[in-house]
């Protein structure tokens, strides 16, 4: 692009005038090109990394951008909208037709028309045409969900040359200032809050529709300018698409925020994206999809040889022998394939919405039956969302001025508590919010006051004029894992008496107290309470003397020092009454559960152990860090201690999971482990070696910050195995989205955080998405089958006719292509989902031993089926040959081959609709059955009837015998009968499960490496944690060797 007044950003926050500028557009987001650095940039990430205090310093602007330098800005990063202009149906349709489906299908269409079937032709060309008109609809309605997703644009207020106007939301750009309304607001873009306070609704983000304060820049904390804008200053952030619940004036002023980011860069433009571009499908399903219609090619290839071969030796014409050499290819590689294996899927995502189980990317429903890790967050998910109220443990000073902790208070009454711990006292208080006024004091710089007042009973307890004031609030940081209030006690004689309460977790409270108010038993007290599964509040607090200006802008880590321990409040979070069930139910599926959370380690455990997720029957291990300790190399010192493992009379509810406790297997790890998040993020910065290893066996990790857990499941990814994270939404958008199926539990019908979204708030849904999951992928391998055995059974007819000089009849094609295999493949699928998850999983892949025996022996046995009664038929005294012209399709021989073969494709139906265990009985599936039996019915009419009018449209000719046509059938009964045992004993129990399993446990033994490097360390270091241990030790020898060595100089 060359103009005058263009702009770029650059790493400094600043903006650089040019030119001109290189840029091309890739999904939705320019790219623009840097010649210094030598790469491409979306200008919104160098924004998105600018040095925080150039954001901090300009809080003061208000004057705004100048027009001409919108007008620059606009060219270098866009319009602000998530513009989705509807693809025009003819771009739609030219796309799809493009597929080599329907390349395939063009081809096999102009052959068969080539070839005078023109009436079979014709019904494909319609189904086609139905099949691409389906297709783009539902491209187009798609294309409309996600617009109306979207939204349209919307008008704001904006301040430009220090002068307040109503533009377009698609006119902003970034640095833009944009004035916030007071109430019911969608934010058009990213922005930063300059001033004031603003409470915001981030359902659209995280699936929870929590209130979330932002605090205004004002409040930041001072750093230096190595620090740039990242994910920790979010409190700071407001996010497009996310709703403004309700703003703060101050002084007569407006909210104002600074616009950061627009378009397709803000985080909802991101997730539209992810919508729009998915995730590529699954690599390994499309190479063995590939190979298997390669193996088909290679039989239509041998097939087509021989007809050129026998056609030539018949000196037939080159059209002919062209034409009757294509039409073997289209008959064996079935071009129907795709659609056919994509039933299952369909049925499936239509059984999940009859459970509320809602799906935005049905592809990932088949991956759902590869999971063999299903990661769970723990509050919300596992537990009650809330927490109850147990008990506060006190502090106070003892006789010799020590403090210690009090007794357990199971109620908050004041009169039961020293005087000095009144102010925990929560119940039964009032809260008056501020009103908005032009005349605020300006005492209150930063927000206006909201007044706590205590019952009337309670006064004696508290100030004189019986309220608190809440001067600021510093917001609850995941990151600092504390929020705090800054109140006064107004009155004549305290004007800048205040108070700074603080709660968090008890490790950081700790850390913030002054040493001498804690008493010495506190780590013991706060270990017992979170062995038991209780979460712990911890809250301090200190006095300040200050007047309001320097209160709110005294920084937050100043007033959260040198705090005074007050006690702890200890809450109970509940199990969800199905977790247990559940988490058996998985474990005994040999589906590996792992909890990650933000709670403390200990408490995760207790949590862990009375679910389920650490079993009775194996040890468990706490891997921790030292702060302060290294070992030689200058890396943090690592521990690992036995804990206790969970209860067998609690867990093992019944005798099957009883039993699975007690197995033995070689893929069965005999130990489980535990992690905090500081000291995962330890090993993998200090100890990358172990990485793979402890993600292998770690089942339990706390402390786990959002960024975190997403790392998890792309670790766990790495080492092969198939991820599911469950969460309720909230910190968990990151790794609901990289795992290979995310199931969110939101109250919304869609969740744009994960491909799953479960209306009832609770785990049961994983089992059942698993289920189906199997369910479909089976059915598309059983769909696949079917396919493979039907075109091999038409292909293996063709032959027997071709030697004779003749084919099948287009009435007789359109019947097995339309009735006898559209109408099977379609409901085949409709077999629900088994009611029990089987210990032993579905093949992951389609291309395995048990797949090609059952194809290749299948045309084996329609071999062993057709070829006697053809020759049966051609033996008889009264069989009429072809005695017509060349390529007559009307021939006793047909009929005789067409009524052995029919039975056969019938046959198929039952064969391969296998229900256990993955899915439910054949019997269950109603409408197949019943097309099953129509259609056997009509089988029968036409073998042992002469009607004219079927005779005529299937191009029969009466065979005289009817003790042949019993005989016909006979065959053909048997062949469907060896075929049923051929498949459901030889090939699902013997090749299957024994030979399969001989050949994975021996691949497993001699660490194959096309195993992935989860299943080969499950069996190398599941036995024992002496690898772990080894590792202490290696640091241990290093460090004594060198510590004798320097005894010695």
């Amino acid at each position: 692009m060359e103009s005058e007044g263009l702009i770029r950003p650059t790493k400094t926050g600043t903006v650089l005038r040019v030119n001109k500028f290189r840029f091309f557009t890739y999904r939705k987001i320019q790219y623009i090109w840097y010649e210094k650095e030598c790469e491409w940039v979306n200008p919104a990430d160098l924004d998105s990394t600018a040095p925080f205090n150039t954001y901090k310093n300009a809080i003061t602007d208000q004057t705004g951008l100048p027009e001409e330098e919108v007008i620059a800005r606009r060219k270098c990063y866009k319009a602000n909208t998530l513009a989705l202009p509807l693809t025009p149906i003819i771009t739609i349709l030219f796309k799809e037709v493009l597929s080599p489906f329907y390349i395939f299908q063009a081809f096999s269409v102009a052959l068969w028309y080539t070839d005078n079937y023109a009436y079979y032709a014709s019904v494909i060309v319609i189904i086609t045409v139905g099949s691409a008109g389906v297709a783009c609809w539902s491209t187009r309605a798609q294309e409309k969900r996600i617009r109306t997703m979207v939204g349209d644009t919307i008008d704001v207020e904006v301040l430009r040359n220090g002068k307040r106007s109503i533009v377009d939301g698609a006119e902003l750009v970034p640095s833009d200032i944009m004035i916030l309304p007071s109430h019911n607001f969608v934010l058009p873009c990213d922005c930063l809050l300059m001033n004031g306070t603003v409470i915001v609704n981030e359902a659209m983000l995280t699936g929870e529709s929590v209130p979330v304060t932002k605090a205004s820049l004002r409040e930041a904390d001072e750093c230096g300018p190595e620090i740039r804008l990242s994910s920790e200053h979010n409190r700071h952030t407001l996010f497009s698409g996310t709703t403004v619940l309700q703003t703060r004036n101050y002084k007569g002023q407006p909210v104002m925020v600074r616009v950061l980011r627009t378009g397709f860069s803000t985080l909802k433009g991101q997730l539209v994206r992810s919508i729009l571009y998915p995730r590529p499908a699954d690599q390994d399903a499309l190479k063995d999809i590939l190979i298997f219609v390669g193996v088909l090619g290679i039989i239509a290839i041998v097939g087509f040889i021989y007809t050129v071969i026998m056609m030539i030796r018949r000196a037939e014409s080159a059209k002919h022998i062209i034409i009757r050499s294509l039409d073997i290819i289209t008959i064996v590689v079935p071009p129907a394939l795709p659609a056919a294996m994509s039933v299952g899927i369909i049925n499936a995502n239509n059984r999940l919405r009859k459970k509320k189980i809602f799906c935005t990317s049905p592809t990932t429903i088949n991956v759902c039956g590869q999971i063999n890790v299903s990661c769970f967050d723990k509050t919300g998910t596992l537990t009650e969302d809330g927490l109850d109220f147990n008990c506060l443990k006190a502090v106070r000073k003892n006789q010799e001025g020590k403090p210690e902790f009090t007794k357990e208070f199971e109620d908050l009454d004041p009169a039961k508590l020293a005087e000095d711990q009144a102010n925990l006292n929560k119940s039964g208080w009032s809260i008056e919010e501020a009103v908005n006024s032009d005349e605020e004091t300006q005492d209150f710089d930063n927000v206006q006051p909201t007044v706590l007042r205590p019952p009337p009973e309670q006064a004696v307890y508290h100030p004189e004029n019986h309220e608190y004031s809440v001067i600021k609030q510093h917001p609850f940081n995941s990151a600092l894992q504390r929020m705090s209030v800054i109140i006064s006690t107004p009155s004549e004689h305290s004007a800048h008496e205040m108070i700074v309460f603080t709660k968090g977790s008890p490790e950081m409270i700790a850390s913030l107290c002054v040493p001498d108010t804690i008493p010495k038993n506190y780590t013991d007290v706060v270990d017992e309470y979170a062995q038991r599964g209780f979460r712990l509040i911890a809250v301090a607090s200190k006095n300040v003397h200050m007047n309001f200006a320097r209160a709110l802008k005294t920084p937050r880590n100043v007033m959260e020092s040198e705090l005074e321990f007050l006690g702890l409040i200890v809450m109970e979070n509940r199990l969800k009454p199905v977790t247990l069930s559940v988490i058996n139910e998985l474990s005994v599926a040999n589906i590996r559960c792992v909890m990650v959370t933000g709670d403390n380690l200990l408490t995760a455990m207790s949590v862990a152990r009375e679910c389920g997720i650490i079993r009775p029957t194996k040890k468990a291990y706490l891997i921790t860090h030292s702060k302060t300790e290294k070992d030689p190399l200058g890396r943090a010192k690592l521990f690992i201690q036995e804990s206790v493992s969970s209860f067998e009379n609690d867990i093992d509810t019944d005798s099957e999971v009883r039993a699975f406790d007690k197995k033995i297997s070689l893929q069965k790890s005999k130990y489980q482990m535990a992690i905090a998040g500081p000291t995962y993020n330890v090993i993998t910065h200090e100890y990358p070696e172990l990485v793979d290893r402890v993600t292998t066996m770690c089942d339990v990790y706390a402390r786990m910050a959002p960024d975190q857990k997403a790392q998890l499941i792309g670790a766990l990814q790495h080492i092969g195995a198939k991820v599911m994270m469950c969460g309720d939404g909230a910190n968990d958008c990151a790794a609901l989205k990289a795992a290979h199926a995310g199931i969110s539990l939101s109250q919304a019908e869609a969740s744009i955080a994960a491909p799953f979204t479960s209306n009832i708030p609770d785990i049961r849904c994983v089992p059942e998405v698993i289920k189906e999951g199997r369910c479909a992928l089976v059915t598309s391998y059983s769909v696949s089958k079917y396919m493979a055995a039907y075109s091999l059974n038409e292909f293996l007819s063709v032959m027997l006719l071709y030697n004779d000089g003749t084919n099948i009849s287009d009435g007789q094609f359109l019947y097995i292509d339309l009735v006898l295999i559209t109408l099977v493949a379609l409901f085949l699928g409709n077999t629900a989902a088994s009611t029990k998850l089987s210990a032993i999983p579905p093949p992951s892949r389609l291309a395995t031993s048990a797949f090609y025996f059952s194809v290749f022996g299948q045309l084996f046995l329609n071999i062993a089926t057709q070829v006697p009664g053809y020759v049966l038929v051609r033996a008889q005294k009264w069989y009429i040959g072809n005695p017509e012209a060349l390529d007559n399709t009307t021939t006793m021989i047909g009929t005789a081959v067409f009524f052995t073969s029919c039975c056969m494709y019938l046959g198929y139906a039952f064969i391969y609709s296998r229900g256990h265990p993955y899915r439910r009985s054949i019997f269950t599936n109603y409408y197949l059955c019943g097309i099953i039996f129509i259609i056997g019915c009509i089988n029968m009419v036409m073998i042992f009837t002469n009607i004219p009018f079927l005779m005529d449209l299937m191009g029969f000719v009466n065979i005289p015998s009817y003790p042949m046509r019993i005989i016909l059938l006979a065959i053909s009964i048997s062949g469907v009968f060896i075929s049923l045992i051929y498949e459901h004993f030889f090939v699902e129990r013997v090749i299957a499960v024994h030979f399969e399993k001989y050949l994975r446990d021996r691949r497993l033994r001699n660490g194959d490496p096309s195993l992935s490097p989860y299943e080969r360390m499950l069996v190398e270091i599941g036995a024992t944690p002496a690898w772990f241990e080894q590792e202490i030790s290696i640091s241990k020898s290093i460090n004594n060797r060198k510590e004798t060595v320097e005894s010695h100089l």
